[in-house]
Protein backbone atom coordinates (compact mmCIF):
# COMPACT_ATOMS: atom_id res chain seq x y z
CA UNK A 1 0.00 0.00 0.00
CA UNK A 2 1.25 3.47 -0.92
CA UNK A 3 -0.36 6.26 1.09
CA UNK A 4 -0.11 9.97 0.41
CA UNK A 5 2.43 10.25 3.22
CA UNK A 6 4.26 8.18 5.82
CA UNK A 7 5.51 9.47 9.14
CA UNK A 8 9.29 9.67 9.39
CA UNK A 9 10.36 7.66 12.44
CA UNK A 10 13.90 7.99 13.79
CA UNK A 11 15.62 4.91 15.21
CA UNK A 12 13.55 3.95 18.23
CA UNK A 13 16.58 3.80 20.50
CA UNK A 14 17.24 7.49 19.79
CA UNK A 15 13.70 8.37 20.78
CA UNK A 16 14.00 6.16 23.84
CA UNK A 17 17.20 7.97 24.83
CA UNK A 18 15.31 11.24 25.10
CA UNK A 19 12.30 9.61 26.77
CA UNK A 20 14.68 8.13 29.34
CA UNK A 21 15.81 11.65 30.18
CA UNK A 22 12.21 12.59 30.96
CA UNK A 23 11.88 9.43 33.09
CA UNK A 24 15.07 10.25 34.96
CA UNK A 25 13.86 13.79 35.57
CA UNK A 26 10.40 12.54 36.54
CA UNK A 27 9.09 15.50 34.57
CA UNK A 28 6.64 14.85 31.75
CA UNK A 29 5.04 18.23 31.08
CA UNK A 30 4.97 21.90 32.18
CA UNK A 31 7.99 22.97 30.12
CA UNK A 32 10.63 20.55 31.21
CA UNK A 33 14.22 20.21 30.07
CA UNK A 34 13.36 18.58 26.72
CA UNK A 35 10.85 21.24 25.65
CA UNK A 36 13.31 24.03 26.41
CA UNK A 37 16.11 22.19 24.59
CA UNK A 38 13.87 21.62 21.59
CA UNK A 39 12.96 25.31 21.40
CA UNK A 40 16.62 26.32 21.47
CA UNK A 41 17.52 23.74 18.82
CA UNK A 42 14.67 24.88 16.57
CA UNK A 43 15.64 28.53 16.92
CA UNK A 44 19.11 27.64 15.69
CA UNK A 45 17.89 25.38 12.87
CA UNK A 46 15.19 27.73 11.60
CA UNK A 47 17.21 30.91 12.19
CA UNK A 48 14.41 32.61 14.08
CA UNK A 49 14.58 34.96 17.04
CA UNK A 50 11.99 33.17 19.16
CA UNK A 51 9.64 30.22 19.23
CA UNK A 52 6.99 28.82 21.56
CA UNK A 53 6.31 25.14 20.95
CA UNK A 54 2.75 23.95 21.51
CA UNK A 55 0.75 20.77 21.91
CA UNK A 56 -0.70 20.98 18.39
CA UNK A 57 -0.69 23.22 15.33
CA UNK A 58 -4.19 24.65 15.73
CA UNK A 59 -3.91 26.15 19.22
CA UNK A 60 -1.43 28.83 17.98
CA UNK A 61 -4.04 30.07 15.50
CA UNK A 62 -6.66 30.20 18.24
CA UNK A 63 -4.37 32.03 20.64
CA UNK A 64 -3.31 34.54 17.97
CA UNK A 65 -6.93 35.24 17.07
CA UNK A 66 -7.90 35.56 20.73
CA UNK A 67 -5.16 38.15 21.29
CA UNK A 68 -5.29 40.08 18.02
CA UNK A 69 -8.65 39.73 16.30
CA UNK A 70 -11.03 41.22 18.89
CA UNK A 71 -14.00 39.29 17.54
CA UNK A 72 -13.89 41.11 14.22
CA UNK A 73 -13.94 40.21 10.57
CA UNK A 74 -10.90 38.23 9.49
CA UNK A 75 -9.82 38.35 5.86
CA UNK A 76 -8.71 34.86 4.95
CA UNK A 77 -8.25 32.31 2.22
CA UNK A 78 -10.82 29.68 1.20
CA UNK A 79 -7.97 27.41 0.07
CA UNK A 80 -6.47 25.92 3.21
CA UNK A 81 -7.04 23.07 5.63
CA UNK A 82 -10.27 23.46 7.57
CA UNK A 83 -8.36 24.28 10.78
CA UNK A 84 -7.67 27.80 9.46
CA UNK A 85 -11.31 28.75 9.07
CA UNK A 86 -12.47 26.66 12.04
CA UNK A 87 -10.12 28.59 14.32
CA UNK A 88 -11.64 31.88 13.14
CA UNK A 89 -15.21 30.74 13.77
CA UNK A 90 -14.25 29.01 17.04
CA UNK A 91 -12.88 32.30 18.37
CA UNK A 92 -16.15 34.06 17.53
CA UNK A 93 -14.73 35.96 14.60
CA UNK A 94 -16.16 36.18 11.09
CA UNK A 95 -14.20 34.77 8.14
CA UNK A 96 -14.27 37.01 5.07
CA UNK A 97 -12.94 35.08 2.13
CA UNK A 98 -10.73 36.47 -0.62
CA UNK A 99 -10.08 34.32 -3.68
CA UNK A 100 -6.66 32.87 -4.47
CA UNK A 101 -3.96 33.43 -7.04
CA UNK A 102 -4.47 30.96 -9.92
CA UNK A 103 -0.79 29.91 -10.03
CA UNK A 104 0.58 30.30 -6.49
CA UNK A 105 -2.74 29.25 -4.83
CA UNK A 106 -2.14 31.64 -1.93
CA UNK A 107 -4.55 34.46 -1.10
CA UNK A 108 -4.75 36.93 -3.99
CA UNK A 109 -3.23 40.04 -2.46
CA UNK A 110 -4.74 42.26 -5.19
CA UNK A 111 -8.24 41.46 -3.87
CA UNK A 112 -7.67 42.03 -0.16
CA UNK A 113 -8.32 45.77 0.09
CA UNK A 114 -11.74 45.45 -1.53
CA UNK A 115 -12.77 43.10 1.29
CA UNK A 116 -11.74 45.41 4.14
CA UNK A 117 -14.54 47.01 6.16
CA UNK A 118 -14.76 48.97 9.40
CA UNK A 119 -15.14 45.62 11.18
CA UNK A 120 -11.94 44.07 9.79
CA UNK A 121 -9.33 43.46 12.46
CA UNK A 122 -6.86 41.01 10.92
CA UNK A 123 -5.67 39.09 7.90
CA UNK A 124 -5.13 35.34 8.34
CA UNK A 125 -3.37 33.95 5.27
CA UNK A 126 -2.01 30.48 4.55
CA UNK A 127 1.35 29.75 2.97
CA UNK A 128 -0.06 26.96 0.79
CA UNK A 129 2.01 23.74 0.58
CA UNK A 130 4.98 25.76 1.86
CA UNK A 131 4.55 28.33 -0.91
CA UNK A 132 4.77 31.85 0.61
CA UNK A 133 2.05 34.43 0.30
CA UNK A 134 3.03 37.80 -1.12
CA UNK A 135 4.04 38.96 2.35
CA UNK A 136 5.40 42.30 1.17
CA UNK A 137 2.09 43.47 -0.27
CA UNK A 138 0.01 41.93 2.52
CA UNK A 139 1.99 43.66 5.21
CA UNK A 140 1.82 47.00 3.37
CA UNK A 141 -1.97 46.65 3.21
CA UNK A 142 -2.13 45.74 6.89
CA UNK A 143 -0.03 48.73 7.87
CA UNK A 144 -2.14 51.08 5.77
CA UNK A 145 -5.39 49.84 7.34
CA UNK A 146 -4.05 49.19 10.87
CA UNK A 147 -4.67 45.45 10.70
CA UNK A 148 -2.88 42.53 12.32
CA UNK A 149 -1.36 39.78 10.17
CA UNK A 150 -1.41 36.12 11.18
CA UNK A 151 0.18 33.54 8.88
CA UNK A 152 -0.81 29.89 8.89
CA UNK A 153 2.56 28.32 8.12
CA UNK A 154 1.55 24.75 8.96
CA UNK A 155 3.41 23.49 5.86
CA UNK A 156 6.39 25.82 6.13
CA UNK A 157 9.01 24.17 8.30
CA UNK A 158 12.39 25.27 6.94
CA UNK A 159 11.01 27.53 4.21
CA UNK A 160 12.96 30.72 3.57
CA UNK A 161 11.69 33.71 1.60
CA UNK A 162 13.92 36.57 0.48
CA UNK A 163 16.76 35.06 2.46
CA UNK A 164 15.08 34.70 5.85
CA UNK A 165 12.73 32.33 7.60
CA UNK A 166 9.13 32.58 6.52
CA UNK A 167 8.32 32.66 10.24
CA UNK A 168 9.92 36.10 10.54
CA UNK A 169 7.02 37.77 8.69
CA UNK A 170 3.73 39.03 10.11
CA UNK A 171 2.59 39.68 13.66
CA UNK A 172 2.22 35.97 14.44
CA UNK A 173 3.30 32.94 12.42
CA UNK A 174 2.27 29.39 13.19
CA UNK A 175 3.51 25.93 12.25
CA UNK A 176 2.30 22.36 12.66
CA UNK A 177 4.46 19.52 13.96
CA UNK A 178 1.81 16.89 13.23
CA UNK A 179 3.03 13.39 12.41
CA UNK A 180 2.33 13.98 8.71
CA UNK A 181 4.65 16.97 8.50
CA UNK A 182 8.33 17.21 7.47
CA UNK A 183 9.42 17.82 11.03
CA UNK A 184 7.15 16.41 13.68
CA UNK A 185 6.70 15.75 17.36
CA UNK A 186 3.94 13.19 16.81
CA UNK A 187 1.42 15.93 17.50
CA UNK A 188 2.50 19.50 18.09
CA UNK A 189 3.11 22.93 16.69
CA UNK A 190 4.69 26.31 17.30
CA UNK A 191 4.06 30.05 17.20
CA UNK A 192 6.46 32.83 16.35
CA UNK A 193 6.55 36.61 16.70
CA UNK A 194 9.19 39.33 16.55
CA UNK A 195 7.27 41.56 18.98
CA UNK A 196 8.61 41.06 22.52
CA UNK A 197 5.44 42.26 24.24
CA UNK A 198 3.29 40.04 22.05
CA UNK A 199 5.67 37.14 22.63
CA UNK A 200 5.02 37.43 26.37
CA UNK A 201 1.27 37.43 25.73
CA UNK A 202 1.53 34.36 23.50
CA UNK A 203 3.61 32.63 26.13
CA UNK A 204 1.34 33.17 29.09
CA UNK A 205 -1.73 32.50 26.94
CA UNK A 206 -0.51 28.98 26.16
CA UNK A 207 0.11 28.33 29.88
CA UNK A 208 -3.26 29.16 31.45
CA UNK A 209 -2.23 32.81 31.86
CA UNK A 210 0.29 32.02 34.59
CA UNK A 211 2.70 34.58 36.00
CA UNK A 212 4.54 32.20 38.28
CA UNK A 213 2.75 29.41 40.19
CA UNK A 214 0.24 31.58 42.04
CA UNK A 215 -0.35 34.73 40.00
CA UNK A 216 -1.79 35.34 36.54
CA UNK A 217 -1.16 37.81 33.77
CA UNK A 218 -4.60 37.14 32.29
CA UNK A 219 -6.72 34.62 30.45
CA UNK A 220 -4.97 31.55 29.10
CA UNK A 221 -5.45 28.02 27.85
CA UNK A 222 -3.40 24.83 27.92
CA UNK A 223 -1.26 24.83 24.79
CA UNK A 224 1.88 23.33 26.33
CA UNK A 225 3.94 20.67 24.61
CA UNK A 226 4.78 17.59 26.68
CA UNK A 227 8.24 16.16 27.25
CA UNK A 228 7.28 13.03 25.29
CA UNK A 229 6.40 15.16 22.26
CA UNK A 230 9.64 17.10 22.64
CA UNK A 231 11.56 13.82 22.83
CA UNK A 232 10.25 12.89 19.39
CA UNK A 233 11.21 16.30 18.03
CA UNK A 234 14.73 16.02 19.40
CA UNK A 235 15.05 12.59 17.79
CA UNK A 236 13.72 13.75 14.40
CA UNK A 237 15.54 17.08 14.07
CA UNK A 238 19.04 15.63 13.36
CA UNK A 239 17.57 13.89 10.28
CA UNK A 240 16.16 17.01 8.63
CA UNK A 241 18.89 17.19 5.97
CA UNK A 242 18.24 13.57 5.04
CA UNK A 243 14.48 14.13 4.99
CA UNK A 244 14.79 17.10 2.64
CA UNK A 245 17.23 15.34 0.30
CA UNK A 246 15.01 12.27 0.03
CA UNK A 247 11.85 14.28 -0.53
CA UNK A 248 13.57 16.36 -3.21
CA UNK A 249 14.38 13.13 -5.06
CA UNK A 250 10.69 12.26 -5.17
CA UNK A 251 9.73 15.76 -6.36
CA UNK A 252 12.42 15.68 -9.05
CA UNK A 253 11.17 12.28 -10.24
CA UNK A 254 7.59 13.51 -10.57
CA UNK A 255 8.78 16.64 -12.37
CA UNK A 256 10.76 14.57 -14.85
CA UNK A 257 8.28 11.76 -15.46
CA UNK A 258 4.70 13.01 -15.23
CA UNK A 259 2.95 14.04 -18.44
CA UNK A 260 2.11 17.69 -17.84
CA UNK A 261 0.07 18.06 -21.00
CA UNK A 262 -2.97 17.21 -18.84
CA UNK A 263 -1.67 18.36 -15.45
CA UNK A 264 -0.59 21.55 -13.76
CA UNK A 265 1.87 21.73 -10.87
CA UNK A 266 2.40 24.27 -8.12
CA UNK A 267 4.32 27.41 -9.08
CA UNK A 268 6.73 28.31 -6.29
CA UNK A 269 6.99 32.03 -5.61
CA UNK A 270 10.25 33.64 -6.69
CA UNK A 271 13.02 33.98 -4.07
CA UNK A 272 11.70 31.00 -2.11
CA UNK A 273 13.80 28.23 -0.65
CA UNK A 274 11.07 25.58 -0.68
CA UNK A 275 10.85 22.52 1.59
CA UNK A 276 9.31 19.81 -0.67
CA UNK A 277 6.40 19.48 1.70
CA UNK A 278 3.74 18.30 -0.76
CA UNK A 279 3.36 17.38 -4.41
CA UNK A 280 -0.01 18.70 -5.61
CA UNK A 281 -1.19 18.41 -9.21
CA UNK A 282 -4.24 20.02 -10.78
CA UNK A 283 -6.20 18.17 -13.46
CA UNK A 284 -8.07 19.78 -16.33
CA UNK A 285 -11.41 18.56 -14.94
CA UNK A 286 -12.73 16.97 -11.77
CA UNK A 287 -13.77 14.00 -13.90
CA UNK A 288 -10.10 13.47 -14.85
CA UNK A 289 -9.12 13.62 -11.19
CA UNK A 290 -11.75 11.08 -10.16
CA UNK A 291 -10.71 8.74 -12.95
CA UNK A 292 -7.04 8.88 -11.94
CA UNK A 293 -7.95 8.48 -8.28
CA UNK A 294 -9.97 5.36 -9.11
CA UNK A 295 -7.10 3.85 -11.12
CA UNK A 296 -4.57 4.56 -8.36
CA UNK A 297 -6.84 3.22 -5.62
CA UNK A 298 -7.36 -0.02 -7.54
CA UNK A 299 -3.58 -0.40 -7.39
CA UNK A 300 -3.48 0.33 -3.65
CA UNK A 301 -2.13 3.86 -4.13
CA UNK A 302 -3.93 6.49 -2.08
CA UNK A 303 -3.34 10.14 -2.95
CA UNK A 304 -5.37 12.83 -1.20
CA UNK A 305 -7.75 15.50 -2.44
CA UNK A 306 -6.09 18.29 -0.52
CA UNK A 307 -7.42 20.97 -0.06
CA UNK A 308 -11.00 19.98 -0.68
CA UNK A 309 -13.57 21.39 -0.50
CA UNK A 310 -13.04 25.13 -0.87
CA UNK A 311 -13.72 26.45 2.64
CA UNK A 312 -16.23 29.08 1.54
CA UNK A 313 -18.59 26.21 0.67
CA UNK A 314 -18.74 24.49 4.06
CA UNK A 315 -21.94 24.95 6.03
CA UNK A 316 -20.77 27.09 8.94
CA UNK A 317 -18.90 29.70 6.87
CA UNK A 318 -21.69 30.80 4.51
CA UNK A 319 -19.11 32.43 2.24
CA UNK A 320 -19.80 33.91 -1.15
CA UNK A 321 -18.52 32.31 -4.34
CA UNK A 322 -14.75 32.04 -4.79
CA UNK A 323 -14.42 30.85 -8.41
CA UNK A 324 -10.65 30.24 -8.52
CA UNK A 325 -10.50 28.42 -5.19
CA UNK A 326 -13.58 26.34 -5.94
CA UNK A 327 -12.21 25.35 -9.33
CA UNK A 328 -8.76 24.37 -8.07
CA UNK A 329 -10.15 22.61 -4.98
CA UNK A 330 -12.30 20.42 -7.21
CA UNK A 331 -9.35 19.43 -9.43
CA UNK A 332 -6.36 19.18 -7.08
CA UNK A 333 -4.73 16.04 -5.73
CA UNK A 334 -1.61 15.53 -3.62
CA UNK A 335 0.52 12.59 -4.77
CA UNK A 336 2.47 10.31 -2.42
CA UNK A 337 5.57 12.01 -1.05
CA UNK A 338 7.68 10.71 1.83
CA UNK A 339 11.07 9.35 2.79
CA UNK A 340 11.34 5.72 1.70
CA UNK A 341 9.17 5.97 -1.40
CA UNK A 342 11.10 3.76 -3.83
CA UNK A 343 11.86 4.45 -7.47
CA UNK A 344 9.85 1.37 -8.44
CA UNK A 345 6.85 2.76 -6.60
CA UNK A 346 7.33 6.16 -8.24
CA UNK A 347 7.52 4.51 -11.67
CA UNK A 348 4.25 2.73 -10.94
CA UNK A 349 2.52 5.93 -9.79
CA UNK A 350 3.62 8.03 -12.76
CA UNK A 351 2.88 5.31 -15.33
CA UNK A 352 -0.63 4.79 -13.97
CA UNK A 353 -1.35 8.53 -14.08
CA UNK A 354 0.13 9.02 -17.53
CA UNK A 355 -1.60 6.01 -19.08
CA UNK A 356 -5.06 7.35 -18.13
CA UNK A 357 -4.57 10.14 -20.67
CA UNK A 358 -3.14 8.06 -23.52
Amino acid sequence: MINVTRTFLPPIEEYQHHVQRAWDNQWLTNRGELVIELEESLKEYLKVTNIIVTNNGTIPLQIALKLLANGGEIITTPFSYVATTAAIVWENCIPVFVDIHPEYWTIDETKIEAAITSKTTAILATHVFGNPCNVTVIEAIAKKHHLKVIYDGAHCFGVQYNGKSIFEYGDVNTCSFHATKLFHTGEGGAMFTNDKALQQQLFYSHNFGHNGPLAFYGLGINGKMSELQAAMGLAVLPYMDTILVERKKVVDFYNANLDFSKLKSLKIRENTQWNYSYYPVVFETEEDLLLVEEVLNKNQIYPRRYFYPSLNTIEYTKGRSMPVSESIASRIMCLPLYVGLSEAELVKITLLINVVFL
